[in-house]
């Protein structure tokens, strides 16, 4: 089991089973979401609790999306994708050791224009 939190640890997770490898999603939203780019890991619902569900604070970016942030510390901790069966976690908020390494770059076409992408990973444009 895998255990993280926000920063100030109203807010607490865990997972059952092994992490799918994070994706670094680059698109505007996320950038302004997490200050930088976003990391995350996809999982299943069902293999997923959340403690303090209460002081999460959802954000809808659209009609098929939110985004949760402790209401406390401001972290950012969840994407949602309503229509699907997985919720993607913020990489950062996982206490280490994560068993995974970041696997691509997507969205790249909107990242900023203060940083370049290296390492040699593959980048999807959208």
């Amino acid at each position: 089991m895998l255990k993280g939190s926000c920063l100030c640890g109203a807010v607490s997770f865990e997972v059952l089973g092994p992490l799918t490898a994070p994706d670094a999603c680059h698109c505007s939203r996320c950038r302004k979401l997490s200050g930088h780019y976003w990391a995350s890991t996809d999982v299943p619902r069902s293999r997923v609790t959340i403690h303090g569900a209460d002081e999460v604070r959802w954000y809808a970016t659209s009609d098929k999306v939110r985004r949760g942030f402790c209401t406390t510390c401001g972290s950012a901790l969840f994407w949602d994708p309503l229509e699907k069966d997985f919720i993607a976690i913020a990489m950062g908020a996982f206490d280490a050791p994560t068993g995974t390494t970041l696997d691509k770059h997507i969205h790249v076409a909107s990242k900023g224009d203060y940083y370049e992408i290296t390492g040699g990973l593959p980048q999807n444009q959208h």
